[in-house]
């Protein structure tokens, strides 16, 4: 599947204003950075009055859904959709021919409701994931996850989660320099680790915990080539590594490990993107000292060998691979 490029937005009536600024903010065509091609959609274009009572003027109808690459069905005011409603019949057109569709937060349930979702794992928000699955019974619904890929099928998480599935959208098909650069402009996180739970009744500490983490996360960043441990981490956060395994899982969502290891592979992506070092020096950039492991950690996550990932996603005109 090519990468997209021409991204399609589905607007509903009263859609999350949150929803739409995201969608802009990451899909609009920006100078010198992406050069997607956005539209909005609704049922009938003309002015639709958004969640927060202020009117956004939609230019295309359902047709725009027939022309894009990636569709957005982006979140309304409420989880209802008429089973004879013309929007799922242009989705389900849309997934026939080869489109990627992708929703968050309520916008699922207008997806769960083409029938394209029976027998998957999805998520929504945490609020509403009973009732998506009472309400579609052969949804396999997966309230833990931030988003869940299934290839042409994509569903993310609530209200701001849907900036960490769009950003996954842009790293997947277009590589994680521009998903990186993307969220460097919007000030955010280009991955979050984790899920839901670890924005449920998690009030943020008053003891100075969150500041002695934030220190030790960007130090672990900053040294991604050398071992790390736990224990070091934890005594640089003045902490036992009970406690600070604890409150790093509280933090980040992933406990140290898996968050060094996503952190060691996110740097690799842009190292194999922006440079010619071989796979080996690669390797030693981002903490690994066997070239074999770190192609099989690459794999396992990216389902790419590095060299793979180097020929789809590289900036360079003629990188050098040492396997």
């Amino acid at each position: 599947m090519a990468p997209f490029r021409r991204v399609a937005a589905y607007v509903p009536p009263h859609a999350a204003t949150l929803a739409l600024g995201m969608t802009s903010a990451l899909f609009r065509p920006r100078d010198g950075v992406s050069a997607f091609d956005l539209a909005l959609c609704a049922r009938r274009p003309g002015p639709l009055m958004t969640d927060l009572g202020v009117p956004v003027l939609v230019e295309h109808g359902l047709e725009a859904l027939a022309a894009a690459d990636l569709i957005l069905v982006l979140p309304g005011a409420g989880p209802a959709v008429p089973p004879g409603d013309p929007v799922l019949g242009a989705l389900r057109a849309a997934h026939r021919r080869g489109a990627t569709l992708a929703a968050h937060c309520l916008g699922v349930f207008t997806l769960a409701a083409t029938g394209l979702l029976d027998g998957r794992e999805v998520t929504t928000h945490w609020q509403y994931a009973g009732e998506l699955a009472a309400r579609h019974p052969d949804v396999v619904v997966r309230p833990e996850s931030l988003y869940i890929d299934q290839g042409a099928l994509v569903t993310g998480a609530g209200a701001a989660a849907g900036m960490d599935m769009y950003l996954h959208l842009i790293r997947r098909d277009h590589g994680a320099v521009l998903a990186n650069a993307l969220a460097r402009l919007l000030v955010t996180p280009p991955h979050r680790d984790g899920g839901q739970q670890q924005f449920i009744a998690a009030p943020a500490p008053a003891d100075g915990t969150g500041e002695r983490l934030a220190d030790v996360i960007a130090w672990a960043r900053a040294h991604l080539d050398r071992p790390v441990t736990v224990d070091e981490l934890a005594a640089r956060a003045l902490m036992s590594r009970r406690s600070f395994i604890r409150h790093f899982k509280a933090a980040t969502g992933a406990p140290p490990h898996a968050w060094l290891l996503a952190q060691r592979l996110d740097r690799a992506e842009e190292l194999l993107e922006t440079t010619d070092l071989t796979i080996e020096q690669i390797a030693g950039r981002v903490g690994y000292r066997s070239a074999a492991v770190f192609r099989e950690q690459f794999a396992l996550r990216r389902k790419l060998t590095p060299s793979d990932y180097r020929r789809t996603f590289s900036r360079r005109t003629a990188p050098r691979s040492g396997g």
